[in-house]
Order: C-alpha cells, then sequence, then structure tokens
C-alpha cells in the first residue's frame, strides 16, 4: 500500500464527516443567522479541525495499544477490536505512527494560531481544549476515557459537537452565541451516541484490560437503555431548534434517520454476542451524518433564501 493509503487506514479517515459535519454546521448557522461567511476562514477551520480528530484517532490508538486494550481485543474470542490495526498488528512501528499522530496535532494547532489572528485569540481556547480532551481520554495520568464516570461521553459531546460548531461560527461571526451551542447538540449527541456504542463491541476485553467504560461498569442491558436515551435526547434537541427557530420546519425531515437506528434496538436482547452490535454500530455513523447533512442543507437553504 502507498503511503496515503497506509495514511488513511492508520488515522481511521472514513471517519472524519462526524467531525466536518459540525464544523459545516457553525459556519452555516453564521450564514442564515447573521448573513456571514468567510471561505477561506472556513477551509482553514476544516483543516484544522481534520486534522485534531484524526490526531485523537491515532493518538487514542497508540495509548489503547500501550495499555493491552488493543491487544486484548484481538485476542479475545467474542469481541470485535475497533482500533487500526497498525500497531496491534505489527504493520507499524510506535515511533512512526506517532510521528504521524504528532505531525497532525502540529497541524491543527498552526491552524489555530492563523485562525486567531484573523478571528481572535479565543479561537486557541478551542484548540487547546480539543487537543487536551483528545490526549488525555487515554492517556496517562487522566485517562478519563477509562474511568466509568460519563467524563468518556461528555468529552465526546464537547470534542464533536459544542466545540466545533461554537469554534467555527467564532470564527465566521468574531463572536459566541448560545443558540450556536443548542444547535450542536443534535449532531454532539449523535456521534456521543456512536462512541458509546462503539463500547459494545469489546467491553469484555475493556473489562480485562481495566478500561472502565460505562458499558463495563453498567453491564449490557442498563447500557442500552442508556443509549436509547440518547438516541430520543438527540432528537429532542433537533425538535428544539426547530420549535424555537434556529434551523427551518423543515430540517425536521431529519428525524426520519432515526428510524433505522431505532428498528436495530428492537433485534436486540438484554445480552448479545459482540457481532449483534456491529448494525448499530453502522446505523449510528448513518444517522449521525445523515442527520448532519439534512441540517446543513435546512440552514444553506434557509440562509440563501434570506439573502
Amino acid at each position: 500500500m502507498n503511503t496515503w493509503t497506509n495514511f488513511k487506514k492508520a488515522s481511521r479517515f472514513r471517519v472524519i464527516p462526524v467531525m466536518l459535519v459540525p464544523v459545516f454546521l457553525g459556519a452555516l448557522g453564521a450564514f442564515m443567522w447573521k448573513g456571514v461567511f468567510h471561505p477561506w476562514l472556513f477551509v482553514l477551520t476544516l483543516i484544522g479541525s481534520a486534522s485534531a480528530h484524526l490526531f485523537s484517532n491515532m493518538i487514542n490508538d497508540l495509548w489503547d495499544y500501550r495499555s493491552g486494550a488493543d491487544s486484548l481485543a484481538q485476542e479475545t474470542a467474542d469481541a470485535i477490536s475497533t482500533n487500526s490495526g497498525y500497531l496491534a498488528g505489527g504493520k507499524m512501528s510506535e515511533r512512526a505512527f506517532a510521528q504521524w499522530a504528532w505531525s497532525l496535532f502540529g497541524l491543527g494547532i498552526l491552524s489555530g494560531v492563523i485562525l486567531s489572528l484573523f478571528s481572535g485569540w479565543i479561537v486557541m481556547v478551542f484548540a487547546i481544549l480539543g487537543g487536551l480532551i483528545a490526549y488525555y481520554y487515554v492517556a496517562p495520568p487522566i485517562r478519563f476515557g477509562y474511568r466509568g464516570k460519563g467524563y468518556g461521553e461528555v468529552a465526546i459531546l464537547l470534542s464533536f459537537g459544542v466545540l466545533p460548531v461554537l469554534g467555527s461560527y467564532y470564527v465566521q461571526t468574531g463572536s459566541l452565541s448560545w443558540e450556536a451551542g443548542l444547535l450542536s447538540m443534535p449532531v454532539g449527541l449523535l456521534t456521543t451516541l456512536l462512541l458509546f456504542n462503539h463500547h459494545f463491541l469489546h467491553w469484555q476485553a475493556d473489562k480485562q484490560a481495566g478500561k472502565n467504560t460505562l458499558v463495563v461498569v453498567w453491564g449490557e442491558q442498563r447500557a442500552l437503555r442508556f443509549s436509547k436515551w440518547l438516541l430520543f435526547l438527540a432528537y429532542g434537541f433537533l425538535i428544539l431548534c426547530a420549535v424555537i427557530g434556529l434551523v427551518p420546519l423543515y430540517a425536521l425531515l431529519a428525524l426520519l434517520t432515526a428510524i433505522p437506528l431505532y428498528r436495530i434496538y428492537g433485534r436486540l436482547g438484554a445480552h448479545n454476542p459482540s457481532s449483534a452490535y456491529l448494525p448499530l454500530m453502522g446505523a449510528s455513523l448513518q444517522a449521525s451524518i445523515r442527520c448532519g447533512l439534512i441540517m446543513m442543507a435546512a440552514l444553506l437553504v434557509q440562509g440563501l433564501i434570506q439573502l
């Protein structure tokens, strides 16, 4: 494989839409509500956010490998590994893997510095906070993703909802708003749901490695109930955004994206083999992206109408 193919696989590039969608939402919110859009600042925001996301993917792989969680996921019979496989599978050295990860971090910080010169110093607050969350999700001494207290879920909501939407909106307008924060909740919660559901695939291995996710702490039955509540909460915030006028009413078409995901819950029992959760993972990813895309389209159309 060539370098680009290796990079895409090692960084899990295929899931980059879950970061790009909220960046688009923040910018389109600014376009609809304020009538402003700065294309080159938007492109630079996309580059910085994408770099931060891919850095997060790789640094999490690095520390999960060092903790033994990834190796146990490959060795445990009923577990399905969700890492890139480049470290646990011996396809790349730790040093080379870390170099790629930190290069992405550097690109993200550089983007933040440039944006701060044009939009204000608060951009760097978003960049630094995002970097700290990405690194200490599984890195010692904090490792809040291992603690089973819900810290990891809050971190995902911030990283894939609140921070990118608010940050993108701030870059465009030079100000913060509660509207942008509320706009972030539907896709932020759906991405939190996606990352929560992926723990079902290897929770037994996580338990052996001391990675106390909420699925490990609560067990399958309680964790599945929480998963459903996250789904309802995400789409509840979408309805709220439409009712108070943050998105046009036709953005409620995004409610249809909940149907395939909701149906899968009906096929699951209190205890399931790991393979039974693969459709749940796939449907969670599709719901997050499709809901975000419909919200994006609605904001764009309404913004153009209002010009």
